[in-house]
């Protein structure tokens, strides 16, 4: 009887079977629905951002699969009375942000931070007065991932605790067509580790 107990405790603590909480299958279901969207997006001639060649042999986007590890709850912290800068782009046109800003969050066992930036061109446009700019880079860039770095889109949070989804960050236009102005990320999104998430490099271009 003994060992029948023993075995059975052992059983359920080496198979315990992992569970995924409501609010972790909702948060994978909003990246999968965004990443269709992106490759519907760019599989439309009028909105694609591939050139004609790359478009007609389009297949579909790569992406990493999908990991709850790289959604992460972060830490908001508005930083007002910022100058406008122009933010570098891949050619010679500036574009003008404002850093609106700070999001600290912790990820594979690093404190980190991010800034997010208000493009000053969309600050009155009703669609997108609410946009933020988060571009950045990571040392995938040049190997899995564009060298250029990705951007994750987001909006004026309405707490100082929110959500970022690096399985939903994407590449610059740039990485897909010479056509298109692209804004570097700055210096300081630089971040000192893999987001093996998100979309890979077009290896087309």
């Amino acid at each position: 009887m003994r060992t029948s107990i023993f075995a059975l405790i052992l059983f359920q603590f080496f198979f315990i079977p992992e569970t995924i909480s409501a609010q972790d299958a909702d948060l994978i279901e909003s990246a999968k629905k965004f990443q269709i969207e992106l490759e519907r997006e760019y599989a439309n001639p009028e909105k694609s951002p591939l050139d004609e060649k790359d478009l007609e042999e389009f297949r579909g986007l790569e992406f990493f699969e999908i990991d709850p590890d790289y959604i992460v709850q972060a830490e908001f912290v508005r930083t007002p009375s910022e100058s406008p800068f122009a933010m570098k782009t891949s050619t010679d046109r500036m574009k003008m942000y404002v850093k609106y800003g700070e999001l600290y969050f912790s990820l594979k066992g690093k404190d980190l931070k991010l800034n997010v930036y208000q493009n000053q061109d969309l600050v009155n446009d009703p669609e997108y007065f609410d946009y933020l700019f988060l571009p950045f880079t990571d040392l995938t860039n040049g190997d899995a991932t564009y060298g250029g770095g990705r951007y994750i889109d987001f909006r004026i949070p309405e707490s100082k605790e929110v959500t970022l989804d690096f399985n939903k960050a994407y590449n610059p236009y740039c990485a897909y067509s010479g056509n298109y102005s692209c804004p570097i990320p700055p210096k300081e999104n630089d971040l000192p580790i893999e987001i093996i998430a998100g979309v890979k490099a077009f290896d087309k271009h």
